[in-house]
């Protein structure tokens, strides 16, 4: 096995301009850029590890505090998932392949799902309210719409935990995976609620989407757990996957813990920035060879708080978690700091925002190699998996023979 470590720093959200598809994928996107309207507000903005290590390269200009590095390694992505999704974009990066989800009420798929459950041996009975359908499974289990996202986008299956466990709970949201084709089945539960929260949280939306509101089931307040089932998504052709079944360690940190599975590495679920680099840190310190995989997610929460001011204190946090992590990399390692949307603080919105995301690889003793813009955020999961010899993933086009 290769002895060294590829990692990976996703910062959420933190997008470096609208991709030419943008005006037609999500009309307003056309107008984006996340990095462009931070140094527009904080023109002073300094982030010596990230100019460092080519940011400004990839934004393509420079402003009054932050300049071009010249032995930078360097490049940009597009999306090829849908959209601008947190969920799907980190599917991409692992290297699947997205297919374009459909947006369906509940309603049309509410005799397919229970179908389906009971031909598997579940007991369903379907809920009506107010002419609208839902379904419960073994007594316990919810599926119906997600009301949290864009109406119609995913499916949410829940349940308390308490009353029937999360492997069982999640064996059926995989049954319900299996006939939906819409982007997302999420499937969570908590401890201490029980079905009489789940009912008193029943919401209905614009007259044809009903579901159970995730913050009044009282899910979040203890005993959380949660995974999401993306369209199309393979563990099996996906980098951890790929990886584990070689023995090569595999840690995902932060809410890509949550998003990814790894079946065999381990998952460290945590949110605030300087917790997750130092969590970052110290596992690179006790990881001989391996790949780390972490994501920032408090950048991509300014950014849903339209909070340029927060953006900038996430990324000073993040930066100095990087200059930390450096000096601890040496020839063999490879690290990548990139994003997987945008989401522009100062657009008018507080949803993600289509944009391409920067590139930024770091080498100890590579300099000035520019690896182009790619067309897919899925090259960074080939390039791991080249990295270890490993079998491809799904999708992705490897750039390692550029950074050797």
């Amino acid at each position: 096995m290769k002895q060294g470590r590829f990692i990976v720093i996703v910062l959420d959200g933190f997008g470096i301009g609208a991709m030419k598809d943008a005006v037609t994928a999500r009309p307003g996107d056309e107008k984006a850029n996340t990095l462009r309207s931070i140094l527009h507000d904080f023109p002073d903005m300094k982030l010596p590890t990230l100019e460092r290590l080519g940011l400004m390269n990839a934004f393509g200009s420079e402003s009054s505090c932050m300049k071009f590095s010249p032995d930078a390694n360097y490049g940009k992505s597009n999306l090829m998932h849908h959209g601008a999704d947190t969920f799907m974009g980190h599917q991409e990066i692992m290297g699947t392949r997205p297919q374009k989800p459909e947006i369906i009420p509940f309603q049309e798929k509410v005799d397919i799902v229970a179908a389906h459950l009971k031909e598997a041996g579940h007991k369903v009975e379907i809920i009506n309210r107010d002419g609208l359908r839902y379904v419960v499974c073994d007594d316990y289990v919810t599926v119906a719409d997600n009301l949290e996202a864009d109406l119609g986008m995913c499916y949410n299956v829940t349940a308390p935990l308490d009353q029937i466990s999360f492997d069982k709970e999640h064996e059926i949201a995989e049954l319900v995976r299996e006939v939906v084709t819409v982007g997302r089945v999420i499937v969570f539960g908590g401890t201490g609620n029980t079905m009489k929260d789940l009912y008193n949280a029943e919401e209905i939306r614009q007259g044809k989407f009903i579901g159970i509101a995730s913050a009044k089931s009282k899910s979040y307040e203890q005993g959380y757990q949660c995974r999401h089932l993306g369209y199309g998504v393979d563990r099996n052709v996906q980098v951890p996957t790929i990886l584990g079944k070689m023995s090569i360690p595999v840690i995902l940190i932060g809410k890509v813990a949550d998003i990814v599975y790894n079946d065999a590495g381990t998952s460290i679920s945590c949110v605030p920035t300087p917790e997750v680099m130092d969590i970052t840190y110290n596992s690179i310190c006790d990881l001989k060879s391996g790949f780390v995989c972490t994501n920032v997610q408090e950048t991509d929460l300014a950014g849903h708080s339209q909070d340029s001011a927060e953006y900038l204190k996430v990324l000073k946090q993040a930066d100095e978690g990087l200059a930390r992590i450096l000096p601890l990399l040496n020839e063999e390692d490879i690290m990548v700091i990139q994003a997987d949307h945008g989401n522009d603080p100062d657009i008018g919105t507080s949803r993600h925002t289509r944009e391409q995301v920067p590139l930024l690889i770091y080498r100890k003793g590579l300099h000035g190699v520019h690896v182009g813009e790619r067309s897919t955020m899925s090259d960074v999961g080939a390039t791991c998996c080249d990295y270890f010899n490993a079998p491809k993933p799904q999708n992705g086009t490897s750039f390692l023979s550029e950074l050797e």
